[in-house]
């Protein structure tokens, strides 16, 4: 089936047109700053290796832009179908889907009233989703649509893991407590991880590092616990996001800073994590560079890192009574060895045992970095969140 995959956000649009048969990406893309000046257009056909790169294009709103997207995938000279025809269904991410979805759903009138009333939970992210599926409906009537959601994977939470330990009354009322997101992630590397093993009744924690960086405990394909909470904000230390705090920190900053509740959020969201103690980047590779440089905020920074991703591991090591693998994804995971190696190093009595050089090497795909006595094994798997929300989509619309 060919699935058409749309994340969209509050002035970008990202696509990807997927054969689920053979797991091939035809397409794919990113409209930007759409209803901002300066919009631009990003197509690659995976077919043929036709690029247009940061191409000008007019999208006053996500109308155009997908416009645009359905125009281009049915090109003549550069499109990889034939008509709209061709495609069997469109998958859309969603952030937030509450306590009402632990799975993927089809869309209808019913799931867009809950995804609108969720958007409280998730105000810059569900809305911005929420128009990629109304557009769609307009412009493509009769395609199914499939929504899959990123909190979705973690609500098998046992309710000692998810609940806040705040009054009854803020859970049942404004139904504060933990959702976790990076989902779909979650989810396809923690199976792969199973596939790698050779065994379905498993215990597994996945790091999900990247910009945005998220770990799971998950025990024969179930969470049991994540990192992040009722927001992404919550968990481990980020690229500019500072995870956990005593929750008096925004307090404090707010009084002595004299801020409003904006601003603070402004500033643990977007000021904090890497860039807040390294002060120069939130990039994982600029921290790096500067580290082995000298620069002592660097290395600080590197070390809070690790520290903490660490921490979280052993923690969940005992959340799951034992540990088979531990799974390194996400654009830190997957590509920073010194990441990976400051993670697992003193974690030897454990049976946590990573081959240094080995890890060295980058090697594409999904690779075994553990040493051959290691009695956990430590993969580098390389997420794949639309293969999976086209996955997701195929599944249902048949």
């Amino acid at each position: 089936m060919k699935i058409l995959v749309i994340n969209s956000g509050s002035s970008s649009l990202k696509f990807e047109l997927i054969d689920t048969e053979t797991k091939k990406t035809l397409a794919k893309g990113i409209c930007e700053r759409i209803g901002i000046s300066n919009q631009i257009f990003t197509y690659k056909n995976k077919v043929t290796g036709y690029n247009e790169i940061e191409k000008p294009t007019p999208m006053q709103d996500h109308k155009v832009a997908i416009q645009v997207v359905l125009e281009k995938l049915q090109d003549k000279t550069n499109g990889v179908i034939s008509s709209m025809d061709d495609v069997d269904a469109i998958g859309h991410r969603v952030v937030h889907g509450g306590e009402y979805f632990d799975d993927a759903v089809l869309v209808n009138d019913d799931v867009i009233k809950k995804i609108e009333e969720l958007a409280d939970l998730a105000p810059l992210h569900n809305p911005a989703n929420l128009m990629g599926i109304k557009v769609i409906q307009k412009l493509l009537p009769n395609t199914p649509q499939v929504v899959v959601f990123d909190t979705a994977f973690h609500q098998t939470m046992p309710d000692y893991a998810y609940r806040y330990p705040v009054p009854e009354e803020d859970y049942t009322e404004l139904k504060v407590r933990k959702y976790g997101f990076h989902g779909t992630s979650h989810k396809f590397v923690s199976n792969r991880a199973s596939e790698l093993l050779g065994k379905k009744d498993s215990k597994i924690i996945v790091c999900h590092l990247g910009n945005g960086a998220s770990i799971s405990a998950v025990k024969n394909g179930k969470v049991i616990d994540t990192s992040m909470g009722l927001t992404p904000l919550a968990g481990v230390m980020m690229g500019t996001r500072c995870g956990d705090i005593d929750p008096a920190v925004p307090l404090y900053i707010m009084q002595k800073r004299n801020l409003s509740a904006s601003e603070t959020d402004t500033r643990l969201n977007k000021k904090s994590g890497l860039l807040g103690i390294f002060g120069k980047s939130s990039d994982f590779r600029d921290v790096q560079d500067a580290m082995i440089n000298g620069d002592k905020r660097a290395k600080l920074a590197y070390e809070m890192f690790c520290y903490r991703v660490r921490s979280y591991i052993g923690s969940y090591i005992v959340a799951l009574g034992g540990v088979d693998a531990i799974a390194f994804t996400g654009g830190i995971g997957e590509n920073a060895f010194r990441a990976r190696e400051g993670i697992c190093r003193g974690l030897e009595f454990l049976g946590i045992e990573l081959d240094y050089e080995k890890n060295k090497e980058m090697i594409s795909g999904d690779v075994e970095y553990s040493k051959p006595t290691s009695k956990v094994k430590i993969y580098k798997i390389e997420t794949a969140e639309e293969l999976m929300i086209a996955n997701d989509a195929a599944r249902l619309v048949k």
